[in-house]
């Protein structure tokens, strides 16, 4: 089993990351303020202007401990990794199937489906938890059209029509986002997704979100030795980790939606922890993106029911078990995949 706590994450811009005999020596302003275990992380994350040292990065090329490099705003940059390790026969078959349509097609779909399914039940949760809260009826009316949706997923056979079927369970479902937050309704108003750049606090914060998840992904696909650029449902383009792009599709509701409400609706996030640009672009700032990333580590320290391999498991190890059953599939070993839904 794979360490939860295994993430060092810098989020101070003009810190200076060394190798120090077995640990990781981070300094600013020329002064120690963390040294950890090289033995104790699988990944190192960084957040804005961060130096590393030549001996470091090799140290963790050679030690498969991964680096990344983000924006200040969560943007990722780049992601620095030793030899592909895993099976060649496996991202052989990999390949294989991502050139097969018909194959493509039922991954894709389960992966569709578990999308579809977990959004809806980010709305149902809402209904129960509130069901006279402001905008009822239309979570309501937003849970049959997804239902509705899932129908018409289970028969697609082509990929592009699944890329159709989801788009428009997404655009059902953040119509209705707004409703569910229900706490500091002022600041954080949600109208409707955007991106690059966010316009507003919510989408900020749902970007920042859903930017860890996907490295969190492309790790565990790489650690079972699958290609995280070659998917299945994303087209492929020259720098874009599409297999960890479709395996995100299964978390972004039900670990990065749920977190992001939590974090407003919890009062965790206020208007001060983001940066208002004169252009209309808005980013988390150096302490709210903290604030995140401690609760996301929280979440992932907490336990789950697996409803394929029947046990329970910590959140965090979801990608790594996710990226498991896949590798299985394309090895022959299991006739389907199944893709994640949560409860």
């Amino acid at each position: 089993m794979r360490k939860l706590l295994n993430t060092l994450y810098v989020t101070t811009n003009g810190a200076y990351l060394h190798k120090d005999r077995e640990t990781v020596s981070v300094n600013v302003d020329r002064k120690k303020v963390l040294q950890v275990p090289i033995l104790a992380l699988e990944n190192i994350f960084c957040f804005g202007r961060i130096t590393i040292s030549p001996q470091l990065m090799e140290h963790c090329v050679k030690n498969n401990v991964g680096l990344a490099m983000f924006s200040e705003y969560g943007r990722f940059h780049a992601r620095i990794v030793g030899k592909k390790s895993g099976n060649v026969l496996l991202r052989r078959q990999q390949y294989r199937i991502a050139d097969d349509d018909e194959k493509c097609c039922e991954i894709a779909r389960n992966i569709v489906g578990a999308k579809v399914s977990n959004s809806r039940v980010v709305l149902q949760k809402a209904l129960r938890n509130r069901p006279d809260c402001e905008g009822a009826d239309g979570l309501q009316a937003a849970c049959s059209a997804m239902k509705s949706t899932l129908g018409r997923v289970q028969r697609e056979h082509s990929v592009e029509a699944l890329r159709g079927q989801e788009g428009e369970a997404a655009n059902i479902y953040f119509r209705v986002f707004d409703h569910l937050i229900s706490q500091q309704k002022n600041e954080f108003t949600f109208t409707n997704r955007n991106r690059r750049p966010p316009k507003d606090s919510a989408n900020a914060l749902l970007s920042f979100v859903y930017a860890i998840l996907l490295q969190d992904c492309a790790s565990a696909l790489e650690g079972v030795g699958l290609d995280s650029y070659v998917g299945f449902l994303h087209k492929d383009r020259p720098g874009r980790q599409s297999l960890a792009l479709d395996i995100i599709e299964e978390f972004r509701s039900f670990i990065g939606d749920r977190l992001s409400l939590s974090l407003i609706n919890l009062k965790q996030l206020s208007k001060k922890d983001f940066s208002f640009k004169e252009n209309g672009a808005v980013f988390l700032n150096e302490t709210g993106r903290k604030t995140v990333l401690q609760q996301y580590q929280k979440r992932k320290q907490e336990n789950i029911h697996h409803p394929v391999i029947k046990e329970t498991v910590k959140i965090g190890l979801l990608f790594h078990v996710q990226a498991l059953l896949l590798a299985r599939h394309i090895r022959g070993d299991m006739d389907y995949y199944p893709a994640f839904i949560g409860r």
